[in-house]
């Protein structure tokens, strides 16, 4: 049985050596690359409207229109979806390191020819940006499932959960890094470019120089990647991929031998044999659904409400910052001013709730668990929104905005010390190796069609009733207090969906994947119990 191989244990109970934060490192620069590239056009999108959607005469300085910011801003998450399905099935037809390389390569060219965008029309340069922002997504899709796999993969059973958490927690500092990274070239053109504000003089307000700014903070995305390109092709297949998927022990136990520097040593007996079963089953069969039916459906439909939430914060979010003063009005401002108050205000919020919510997880999820960490994370978002919904207009009176911005940032500090970690870490551990990154891949991509919900169906959704106070080009919504209310609910249908998902606390991956059991029989006999210690059992 596939629990009863040398190389599997060894690694099970391997204590904390060089090669797992080697592991951390090489799948944690990914990571950072993927956050950075993701959010980093959030920082540039005005910048975008005054460049290329300048009206002469206008009171306000030009902005990208409605259809053109949603696919500027949506079009690399369409890419991260399909990314997600493609490279995660990939990842277990080819294995995982040999995929591994080609999402980054793929990354890293796109990162660069995003900001080589050609033309110099408006309509060139954004459909030249929005074709490669598209396939960056592609790549960057392909690094979910194909990350967390790997780290789950490496990991011994006792701090996996901190392993891969700690992965995640990488996101946190490729926002920070592409905020603080856009303050510094912002603050360098600033100073050598000096300009008027808009109201003061429009054309002159957005200097010709400007146009390099959105381009080098979307082309640095590459090199965080391309430094861990070499250390990713030096890593050797996963021990499982190549024991329990490609059926050679002897490889893998060899590969092993040499990464934790130890003798492992094989049974004469134990190769292809050994794990050949009756637990050969695929995705679309009955024995799938039997098993793992649930917990599939529990993975993807926590993702899909978390990212829903999650991604709607910028419906309030340029409330936040103009009310307290962090980012003044728009015409007050030149250009590049106005990225360098952006970024000031995006760092300031991922350095506050941001980074310490993964960092929580990371140190305490192999101690309480992920099904507590989850379920307090939904509970505590939907508390928080619902006291944010329900008195929204006392929040929106003067002097009461420290209040809902300490509302706002717990909120996102729970979902990071919460589902937004843990809905990442455990479809990488519940499922059968052979169709873990499948599972994982799947998972993620329901996460992204959230996102999408989140991002842009609310930004519809939350303008005001009355139509003519909505945003240019929106048609009326059903406000923001509704919306808020409409994602307190969300969050609560989250903290229900976590009762489908098992604790995989400090338990091998064949036992709560369940590849021990030989028995076609097994998958009917499932343990539904939702005890934080044991919440799916192994038949022994």
């Amino acid at each position: 049985m596939a629990g009863d191989m040398k190389v599997l244990n060894a690694l099970d109970s391997a204590k904390t050596q060089w090669y797992h934060f080697t592991a951390i490192i090489i799948a944690g620069m990914g990571f950072f690359t993927d956050a950075y590239d993701l959010f980093c056009i959030s920082l540039v999108t005005k910048l975008l409207g005054r460049i290329y959607y300048h009206v002469d005469g206008s009171s306000k300085p030009g902005s990208l229109p409605p259809n053109v910011s949603a696919a500027v801003n949506g079009v690399a998450f369409c890419g991260t979806l399909a990314g997600q399905l493609f490279f995660g099935w990939l990842g277990d037809k080819m294995g995982r390191k040999k995929v591994y390389g080609m999402t980054l390569m793929l990354m890293c060219i796109c990162s660069i020819a995003s900001g080589l965008s050609f033309g110099r029309e408006p309509k060139t340069v954004l459909t030249t940006l929005c074709f490669f922002r598209f396939w960056l997504g592609f790549g960057i899709g392909g690094d979910y499932p194909l990350s967390a796999t790997i780290m789950s993969e490496y990991a011994n059973k006792k701090t996996r959960g901190a392993f891969i958490a700690a992965v995640f927690a990488m996101q946190g500092f490729g926002i920070l890094g592409g905020g603080i990274f856009a303050i510094i070239v912002s603050a360098a053109f600033q100073a050598s470019f000096k300009a008027p504000a808009y109201e003061v003089d429009a054309v002159g307000s957005t200097v010709p120089q400007a146009d390099y700014v959105w381009r080098i903070i979307l082309m640095v995305g590459a090199i965080p990647a391309l430094l861990t390109y070499y250390w990713r092709m030096k890593m050797p297949e996963t021990a499982r991929y190549t024991a329990l998927v490609a059926k050679n022990v002897q490889q893998a136990t060899a590969d092993m031998e040499k990464v934790m520097q130890v003798e492992i040593g094989t049974e004469k007996k134990e190769p292809t044999s050994a794990v050949k079963s009756n637990n050969e089953f695929g995705l679309f069969t009955k024995q799938f659904l039997s098993r793992h039916g649930l917990h599939l459906l529990g993975t993807c439909s926590t993702w899909f409400l978390l990212d829903i939430a999650y991604y709607s914060q910028n419906l309030f979010q340029k409330d936040i910052f103009s009310a307290i003063g962090w980012i003044p009005a728009a015409k007050t401002m030149n250009a590049i001013e106005e990225v360098y108050k952006i970024a000031r205000a995006q760092t300031l919020i991922a350095l506050c709730s941001t980074v310490p919510g993964y960092w929580f997880t990371v140190f305490l999820i192999d101690r309480i668990g992920r099904f507590i960490i989850q379920l307090l994370g939904f509970s505590m978002m939907t508390v928080f929104m619902f006291a944010l919904a329900i008195p929204y207009d006392h929040w929106t009176h003067p002097g009461n905005h420290i209040g809902f911005v300490v509302l706002y940032s717990l909120t996102f500090f729970f979902a990071n010390f919460g589902p937004n970690a843990t809905t990442f870490i455990v479809p990488a551990e519940i499922f059968p190796a052979r169709l873990r990154s499948t599972c994982h891949g799947i998972s993620a991509a329901s996460g992204k069609l959230g996102a999408m919900v989140g991002a842009f169906g609310f930004l519809y959704l939350a303008q005001p009733q009355d139509k003519t106070k909505a945003d240019a080009g929106y048609p009326a919504g059903i406000g923001v207090r509704n919306s808020l209310l409409v994602l307190a609910v969300v969050n609560l249908l989250g903290t229900l969906c976590t009762f489908l998902v098992p604790e995989s606390k400090g338990k091998s991956l064949e036992e709560i994947s369940r590849e021990n059991d030989d028995s076609d029989e097994a998958g009917a006999q499932v343990d539904i119990s939702h005890s934080s210690d044991s919440r799916t059992l192994p038949l022994k």
